[in-house]
């Protein structure tokens, strides 16, 4: 029934698109950098006659709707270049395509990126969302002096990290299983590497991250709680370069430039290509440089990353990227556990721009898969691989004040487990899962007001459910400086974490998908529960202040979520009897804070993160073992010297105590599973913990750390350049507990400070 309603209301809604355009004429065009023919983003395309102008993209993209016949002046502008114009004879119902390319002037490109995100709070929603550019991913304080993603997210009002080695990302009390991940359109299972510090991503890829930490729009879906959504650049459409950097902690290198070169005319198509990778080696510099911070196993930690990119770009704006990865990572502690991973896949995206059509059209079509595998000394292995297609098609629509975007989108999804717990009793899965979804979107400006209502529809194959999620999101421009902002929807997914909300550490963090086994209700050992498709609710908002001439940025924003069903595997299964899964409900509710002051030299950045997160499993309601009550956060960067070619840096994190649960004492297990192996009547048993019946009413101390670094620019050419960087982590030694191991009666600590000193060449 949804389902009917939904195309009709698409149907519709175009129909009335198409009788209002066909009356006038639309102007949509591009705007690149003239020097790297790179897109300026959110740039802003100027109709002087009519005195209306439209921002650009990510993808440096602009549509001009309902433009009446006549001819046109079209002036492009943004902070740090020359404006550029050019005129446009338009005839009714004519669409017409421009390129215009703008000359950097001597204004920099602090200024820059404060134009583009005063233009788009203006213009979109936003809420909690916060969008990350390049160059603030390049100003954090970086562990072994590279810059990365996942040094940057922690930073991030409502984003906790839980330690340096093995440690997770949880989102406004959402576990990682609960966060989608998206690289241009295609699904990323791990992100992250064993060493916390780094991302599976390059930072020089990067083109735009945006991060929803809630209430996202109806174009995303198959999560609960948080989406990560990151964009990576085309390769150089006008000259060959690239870069090598080398650091203690890793090598990294790029390479890029055009196939066919965007011409001097702007006129026809272009061919880039794109190629970055690194590779660590601190499992073998920690030996030597950083032995006073590991045990005799040292720091085991290894990896190696690998991206591609190739964009063909039409003259009519029309554009096709491919893309492909591959990622793997391994951690060794000899003797005790060794677990490594891989993933990898490929994919396209496409859009497509009819030269007599007012639709853009966006496709993306992806695979990737996920394999991880864990032995240990004395357990069984552990091994988990998920693997998974997209499918996805959209359409967008643009009116004088409006934006109508809808889609459809086939995921399909497999998954192999096998797991043995600590009495023996083995869990295997294997799983074939098809999702298939449809949403729709309006955003529609009123004066000052900006709505965007949205609905989605995503069926479940495997459960049989179709799951109706309505969304909402709104935003009032007050004034100039104030504004005021919404957001709530209703969200669903069918993932299921091979890691419980209760463990510690784990570095086995796979997936399963949701069956037909036998679950019950939370505290219930007899009532199923009425549907095992896990869903949650949001409820959020607040408000946007510029101060002092739009000095400073400041943002305000309370939120609740409400997770109505949460599926954990049963870690204490006893019995074959026991279920396999066990159902809980949760609860997520706080206050993000965060200000910004981004001039001249100096860039200053501060968040404050009030949090609560519960659990109830029906016998009790528990904090999480994530849940961080308060969460502090300054960065500052300050260039300096006759042309800044210095720069200093520093982060500085303040973070209260995890929740832990505490132990009662000690009992001895006798292993009777094979009585040859144990002589119980003169053997020692294995010695196991007996924790307390009330989950995580401990608190560790509170956690916090400042991390500085120096970086020095040397220019060589034109294009060429040298960046030495010094820095240091965890600058005064804070010994900030990561866990306490109960068997062994030690405290693992999280790394001490680090100095390291990286260089990087860039041509």
């Amino acid at each position: 029934m949804y389902s009917k309603y939904f195309f009709s209301l698409i149907t519709l809604l175009v129909f009335f698109h198409f009788v209002g355009s066909s009356q006038t004429g639309i102007i949509r065009g591009e705007v690149f950098d003239e020097e790297t023919g790179e897109p300026i983003m959110f740039g802003n395309v100027f109709v002087v006659e009519l005195g209306t102008g439209v921002n650009t993209d990510v993808n440096g993209f602009f549509t001009i709707p309902s433009v009446p016949e006549g001819e046109y002046r079209l002036v492009a502008t943004y902070l740090g270049y020359d404006s550029t114009s050019t005129t446009v004879v338009l005839r009714r119902g004519d669409v017409q395509f421009v390129r215009i390319f703008l000359q950097s002037s001597g204004v920099t490109l602090t200024e820059v990126d404060v134009s583009a995100r005063r233009e788009q709070a203006r213009s979109d929603v936003q809420v909690s969302r916060v969008s990350i550019s390049p160059r603030e991913l390049r100003s954090l304080p970086a562990t072994g002096g590279d810059p990365d993603l996942a040094q940057y997210l922690p930073v991030l009002p409502g984003v906790i990290f839980s330690g340096d080695q093995g440690g997770q990302l949880y989102i406004r009390g959402g576990s990682p299983v609960q966060n989608r991940v998206l690289l241009d359109g295609m699904t990323i299972y791990n992100p992250f590497h064993s060493i916390g510090f780094y991302s599976v991503f390059d930072t020089e890829t990067i083109q735009n991250v945006d991060v929803y930490t809630g209430g996202f729009g109806a174009e995303y879906g198959g999560r609960m709680s948080a989406v990560i959504d990151i964009t990576t650049r085309d390769g150089n459409m006008r000259r060959h370069g690239g870069f090598v950097s080398v650091s203690p902690f890793q090598s990294r290198a790029l390479l890029e430039g055009p196939i066919l070169r965007m011409d001097e005319g702007n006129r026809g198509g272009a061919i880039s290509y794109m190629i970055s990778a690194k590779t660590s080696y601190l499992d073998q510099t920690s030996k030597s440089l950083y032995s006073y911070a590991s045990d005799s196993l040292g720091l085991p930690f290894s990896f190696n990353d690998i991206y591609g990119k190739v964009t063909f770009l039409g003259a009519t704006g029309s554009k096709v990227s491919l893309f492909g990865f591959s990622h793997n990572d391994k951690v060794d502690y000899t003797g005790i556990a060794s677990i490594g991973w891989n993933s990898y896949g490929g994919g396209g995206t496409m859009r497509i721009v009819p030269s007599n059509s007012s639709v853009i059209i966006g496709a993306t079509v992806a695979f990737s898969r996920y394999e991880l595998e864990m032995v240990e000394a004395n357990e069984g292995p552990r091994f988990n691989a998920i693997s998974g297609f997209d499918i996805g098609l959209d359409f967008s629509y643009f009116g004088a004040n409006s934006e109508l975007k809808y889609g459809f989108n086939i995921h399909g999804l497999s998954t192999e487990f096998s797991f043995r717990n600590f009495v023996g009793f083995t869990f295997s899965q294997e799983t074939n899962n098809t999702e298939v979804s449809g949403f729709l979107n309006l955003k529609q400006k009123w004066g000052d007001a900006i709505i965007e209502p949205g609905i989605r529809l995503h069926y479940y194959a495997s459960l049989n459910r179709m799951s109706f999620e309505p969304r909402l999101g709104a935003k009032w421009n007050l004034t100039d400086n104030f504004r005021l902002k919404a957001a709530a929807g209703i969200y669903s997914q069918n993932l299921i974490s091979t890691v419980n909300d209760r463990d510690i550490v784990n570095l086995f963090n796979g997936y399963l998908s949701a069956t037909g086994e036998t679950i019950f209700e939370p505290g219930s050992t007899s009532d199923l529960v009425d549907s095992r498709l896990q869903t949650a609710y949001h409820i959020g908002g607040g408000f946007e202040l510029d101060l002092f001439d739009n000095l400073i940025e400041i943002n305000f924003e309370p939120y609740y979520k409400r997770y109505n069903m949460i599926i954990n595997i049963n870690r204490n299964k006893l019995r074959r009897s026991d279920p396999n899964y066990i159902a809980e409900t949760g609860d997520a509710y706080g206050i993000d804070f965060f200000a910004r002051y981004d001039r001249n030299n100096l860039y200053l950045w501060a968040t404050y993160s009030l949090s609560y997160v519960d659990r109830d499993d029906g016998f009790q309601t528990y904090p999480t073992n994530f849940d961080r009550r308060h969460n502090v956060n300054f960065l500052a960067t300050y260039k300096f010297g006759k042309d800044r070619n210095w720069e200093i840096g520093g982060r500085w994190n303040l973070g209260s105590g995890f929740p832990f649960t505490q132990i009662r004492g000690y009992f001895g297990n006798f292993p009777f599973f094979d009585p040859n192996d144990l002589d119980y009547t003169t053997g020692n048993p294995d010695v196991r913990p007996l924790f307390d019946e009330n989950l995580n009413q401990g608190r560790l101390p509170y956690y916090h750390r400042l991390d500085m670094s120096l970086k020095r620019f040397i220019e060589l050419g034109r294009h060429t350049e040298l960046e030495l960087t010094a820095s240091v982590t965890n600058v005064y030694n804070r010994k900030n507990i990561f866990y306490y191991d109960v068997l062994e009666l030690e405290r693992v600590d999280q790394l001490p400070i680090l100095p390291s000193l990286a260089a990087k060449f860039s041509f």
